[in-house]
């Protein structure tokens, strides 16, 4: 079954990025599913999935599920304090401890360490206690027809449906509102690609084997270019002053340049020069928390593209490789609400793409933030505070 399954894989993705597969959505939705249907069918789907698709319908409940995303618009404060919690650490060393031997088999083969898996395996679902109450198809089929994003969607229906047709998942599996399934909320394109039979039962089950779970969590992230035996994140301070135009996720620098300029570890002792480059990150500003981010962290955005979200998860895999909690330090005042809505709409209005008057402070926001502070002359740290929107 895992070979068969493999074979298909590679013929899906392909057939998923082809203009038959492209963005078209809207309209009346029999006429779009025959449509759906057809293409399906090209892609090699079976009477099984292709059952299942004559069965799918709109869930209204998914749109609103996808137009009301505001735990985003909390700070990295707020949003790690409530999501790393005692329970998670708790439960996540136990299992590292349970599962030793599958996690050291993940690490060799693929170079992932167990921390960083456990930490998505605890955010997403709690240990899979959580997978979501979602009719998986129909979330896919209603965020496809729908046309705020159906290029993240509708490539993944014809891999959902082969695995529906060849009985891996049963015609109305249930996960996650964005058609995410199982344990640590893999996508069909990868339980296809990335699916590893980590028991040797035959079988990738990602809802209930936790091998399987932790092996292919580990070739998914591997698939994404993560780097064996190089770090992900490190708590640092920054001085009070340094070329704050110079930091920033993207802006990777010799770590000897950060040294020159004052950066120190958490504790204010010396860093040590590893050779690698890496990115300054102050998600408050400044004067609040700051981190070292390498080349691995760029694999959390691959993952989701949040970075309030991304740097939780960073963080909770640094906790379970030993390290403490983060200093908050003490950032400066910030703009939440109508406060950052306006912020976003004065950038707006000067061209910038902010992706949307939504509140949150996503990276296009932060960017746009970095510009500004540029040109008026304000400490470079992408962070919206009262003074910026009183300049603006």
């Amino acid at each position: 079954m895992v070979a068969r399954m493999k074979a298909l894989a590679a013929a899906l993705i392909a057939f998923a990025a082809s203009p038959a597969m492209a963005q078209e959505c809207g309209g009346d939705f029999g006429a779009w599913k025959s449509a759906l249907h057809a293409e399906a069918a090209a892609a090699g789907v079976g009477a099984e999935g292709l059952a299942a698709l004559d069965q799918a319908e709109i869930d209204p409940k998914v749109l609103q599920r996808d137009r009301a995303q505001g735990v985003f618009a909390q700070t990295f404060i707020e949003f790690s304090g409530r999501m790393i919690s005692d329970y998670r650490l708790k439960h996540g060393a136990a299992n590292m401890t349970k599962y030793a031997d599958v996690f050291a088999r993940a690490e060799q083969e693929f170079g992932v360490p167990g921390a960083v898996i456990t930490a998505f395996w605890a955010l997403e679902t709690d240990f899979g206690a959580v997978q979501g109450d979602f009719h998986t198809l129909n979330a896919l089929v209603t965020l496809s027809h729908d046309c705020r994003r159906p290029e993240l969607f509708r490539k993944q229906l014809a891999p959902l449906l082969t695995l529906i047709d060849h009985g891996v998942l049963p015609a109305d599996v249930k996960g996650a509102w964005a058609g995410e399934i199982g344990q640590t909320q893999i996508l069909p394109i990868d339980y296809l690609e990335n699916g590893v039979d980590g028991d040797g039962d035959g079988i990738v089950d990602l809802r209930k084997s936790v091998p399987d779970v932790i092996m292919t969590t580990a070739k998914k992230i591997q698939s994404r270019g993560w780097k064996r035996d190089e770090p992900w994140l490190q708590e640092v301070r920054v001085p009070e002053q340094m070329p704050w135009e110079e930091t920033g996720r993207t802006n990777k620098l010799p770590v000897s340049q950060l040294i020159a300029w004052g950066v120190t570890d958490r504790d204010g002792n010396p860093l040590k020069d590893n050779g690698l480059k890496a990115g300054v990150m102050l998600p408050m500003g400044r004067k609040g928390p700051a981190f070292l981010a390498y080349d691995n962290f760029d694999i959390y955005l691959q993952w989701n593209q949040s970075i309030t979200y991304t740097l939780t998860a960073a963080h909770l895999a640094a906790r379970f490789a030993g390290e403490p909690p983060f200093e908050k330090r003490n950032p400066e005042q910030g703009l939440t609400g109508e406060g950052m809505k306006q912020l976003q709409q004065k950038l707006h209005d000067k061209g910038y793409d902010v992706g949307g008057i939504d509140g949150i402070l996503g990276t296009n926001t932060r960017e746009a933030i970095r510009q500004e502070q540029i040109r008026l002359g304000l400490p470079v740290d992408g962070w919206p505070t009262p003074e910026l929107l009183e300049s603006l």
